[in-house]
């Protein structure tokens, strides 16, 4: 194995036998769901961050009372701080980008089909637009809870060929601010930001007729001029604004309640004028600037029957729609190839309508019962789905239909310490183009996976996985090149192995405290790639040899280890530490399509979006439930900018604390400060374009009051 692998196996060999030498101890639980097929609970730790512990998921939750106390301007920032995370170009809501264990948004496109986005059960994002960001475009505020899945092995509900894993939003309800009790609140929130001038305000009526019924309608308004970086340059076109709504009811009836109907409504708009096409860039450079309307909306319906005389019944039918509306209309003058020979083959580039509607119709359940000496909990699901891409084969961007159907079975069983869990997810896809000049294409795949964990009964745990999935083409594959049709008749596939423990206890080193630890290491390999190409600059060709035009990768190969960690005192003290080491290879074939390549490199390079090698430590003091108080230190190393040029290690320093009002006319009310990169740090982030610094110094304040 390699140095970093052989450090990562190290790393876990310790925290196993610091933790099998640990003492029994009560452990604190929450066992409240967390998705299909998930191992596990989630352990209340001293810190910020409750850790999903004795679960062979690598899976990271982030609270509402952390996700406001984070502050961020964009979705992506509030999930940076996961191990394996990178925030690509993420500090504007339309450029953000999210990658995880290396795969997800890049250099090139907002998305590359690795990871999914679920919010209230829709699934958002775009296919593959140039140098366009749009993985997920909403506002921070509407949101209650995040789920971060790392890998593939707790995907199977969600989707195929999800390489780096999947990240779940959920949004307000009516209930987080009424506490369940029928009647009236009103809620508002306000964020100030000095960097940039940046503020936001949110509106929410709550309301609860009945025990039984609930509505939520919020108006977020989120509003921003251009940031400066670390060394006092003004980053150019990194300003924003963008309203928000939110439309949430849920009403449940029948004997015992049993019956539930709910709805959920987001909406974000950003209307841009001249401003560059290139969203990972901050000037016109040869594409120009244009004038964009983004328009992003998410709804879901959803109907569940759970009787509480049976077990083998908890049923849901969800029907969700996903709208996204890219329109951008080129200003007159804006690029330097105006007037050149090779301008009229951007025209049709930058003057375009991009749409993309997702509909999706899932049934699924959930079935308690024993066979034997073995309990179990299946999870089954039906799921119908249908993409349409508005065609726009001027601007390379055809359009179709990709109507796919997909059954899952994932089963939860329990044999006494040991908890098996075997899942499996078929799915068959089919793609319609718009342009009849190209074929339709059908592909189907059987994937799976089996968790295996043992819980110690001490709060000690290992666990280990092995996953399998693929991944299916998509409408923007389609084309009338050898390449086109390679894409379109084949599936991605990969393969990742896990291997990890964990512990969580009380009275661990004296009475009072509490410490929980998760660790894993993963190895992830894919294979007959269609999403990535050999990039023609690394390598050099013989005289009087014939280039292939496109070239897809052989393999890519990543490894690495992810470390989660938190330790509280009865006094309120808490440290928080989550790390990810990782490295990655990717491959090139002799031939393609057939024909020598003519590479000179066939050993291959750096994987050239992995994720960076962090570490994040976090100390903080509770004072009871009025406020909390904390220091962030990030540390970033083997980091590369968009061009895959190396950039000096950073470390970034951030200051936040929360305050809880007991009496007087603030009582009820939350205020937030923070200092994020105190030190005014001069750096670009990770995978980011050397023109969009990091923010540097800001001062940020928040109120939030219920009334």
């Amino acid at each position: 194995m390699s140095r970093t692998a052989l450090r990562n196996t190290t790393a876990l060999v310790v925290a196993l036998t610091t933790a099998i030498a640990m003492p029994a101890a009560a452990q604190d639980t929450n066992t409240q769901d967390q998705g299909p097929g998930f191992l596990g609970y989630l352990f209340l730790t001293g810190g910020k961050r409750d850790l999903a512990i004795g679960s062979a998921v690598p899976q990271t939750v982030i609270d509402e009372e952390e996700l406001q106390d984070r502050q961020a301007s964009t979705v992506a920032q509030l999930i940076d701080s996961v191990p394996g995370v990178t925030l690509v170009n993420g500090n504007t809501p339309q450029g953000s980008g999210i990658n995880i264990r290396g795969f997800g948004a890049n250099n090139t496109f907002g998305n590359d089909q690795k990871i999914a986005i679920i919010v209230d059960g829709a699934t958002t994002g775009s296919e593959e637009l140039y140098r366009i960001g749009t993985q997920l475009f909403t506002d921070p505020l509407l949101y209650r809870k995040a789920t971060v899945l790392r890998g593939t092995i707790g995907s199977f509900a969600y989707g195929s060929g999800i390489v780096g894993g999947v990240v779940k939003m959920e949004t307000k309800d009516a209930s987080d601010f009424t506490n369940g009790e029928v009647g009236l609140s009103f809620g508002q929130t306000v964020e100030f930001s000095s960097n940039g001038k940046g503020y936001s305000s949110s509106t929410t009526l709550a309301w609860q007729p009945t025990e039984n019924a609930e509505l939520l309608l919020n108006y977020t308004l989120r509003d921003a001029e251009n940031y400066e970086s670390g060394d006092g340059t003004e980053i150019e076109n990194s300003d924003f604004r963008t309203p928000s709504v939110l439309a949430k009811g849920r009403v449940s009836f029948g004997q015992d309640n049993d019956h539930a109907l709910s709805f959920s409504y987001t909406n974000t708009v950003a209307d841009d004028k001249d401003k560059p096409y290139d969203q990972f860039a901050t000037s016109s450079g040869a594409f120009g600037n244009v004038d964009r309307l983004t328009d992003t909306t998410q709804a879901t319906l959803k109907y569940e029957y759970n009787p509480l005389d049976n077990d083998l019944i908890d049923f849901s039918a969800t029907l969700s729609h996903a709208d996204q509306k890219i329109e951008y209309d080129y200003v007159d003058g804006s690029s330097f190839l105006q007037g050149t020979p090779s301008f009229p083959f951007l025209v049709n580039t930058v003057n375009a309508k991009q749409r993309y509607e997702t509909t999706k119709l899932t049934f699924a359940n959930t079935a308690l019962f024993d066979t034997g000496a073995i309990s179990h909990e299946l999870n089954a699901g039906v799921e119908f789905s249908r993409r349409k891409r508005k065609d726009n084969e001027a601007a390379s961007a055809p359009g179709g239909e990709d109507n796919r159907f997909a059954l899952y079975l994932i089963d939860e069983m329990s044999i006494g310490n040991w908890t098996v869990t075997p899942a499996m997810r078929y799915e068959s896809a089919k793609v319609d183009p718009a342009n009849s000049a190209y074929d339709t294409y059908e592909n189907e795949a059987l994937m799976g996976g089996l968790a295996l964990a043992y819980d110690f009964g001490n709060g000690f745990s290992v666990f280990g996985s092995a996953a399998y999935t693929e991944g299916m083409p998509i409408i923007d594959d389609l084309g009338g090149s050898d390449f086109s049709d390679y894409k379109m008749s084949t599936t991605e596939k990969s393969q990742t192995f896990e291997l990890g423990a964990s512990y969580a206890g009380e009275g661990v080193f004296r009475p009072g405290d509490s410490l929980a630890v998760r660790g894993n290491i993963y190895k992830t390999t894919m294979w007959d790639i269609t999403s990535y190409t050999a990039p023609n600059s690394a390598f050099s060709l013989p005289d009087g040899a014939t280039r292939i035009p496109t070239t897809p990768l052989e393999r890519v190969e990543v490894q690495g280890f992810e470390l989660e960690a938190s330790y509280g005192l009865e006094s309120g003290l808490y440290f928080d530490l989550n790390a990810n080491i990782s490295e990655g290879r990717e491959h090139f074939p002799d031939h393609a399509f057939g024909q020598p390549t003519i590479l000179s490199n066939t050993s291959g390079r750096d994987w050239r979006i992995l994720s960076a090698d962090t570490a994040q430590l976090t100390i903080g003091k509770k004072f009871e439930d009025y406020a909390d108080l904390s220091w962030e230190a990030s540390y970033g190393t083997d980091r590369r900018n968009a061009a895959g040029d190396d950039l000096k290690d950073v470390t970034i320093h951030t200051l936040r604390g929360t305050y809880r009002p007991q009496t007087g006319v603030l009582d009820g009310a939350e205020i937030r400060f923070g200092v994020e990169n105190v030190f005014d740090t001069d750096y670009v982030g990770h995978l980011s374009s050397d023109s969009r610094k990091a923010p540097g110094r800001t001062f940020k304040l928040g109120v939030s009051m219920l009334f």
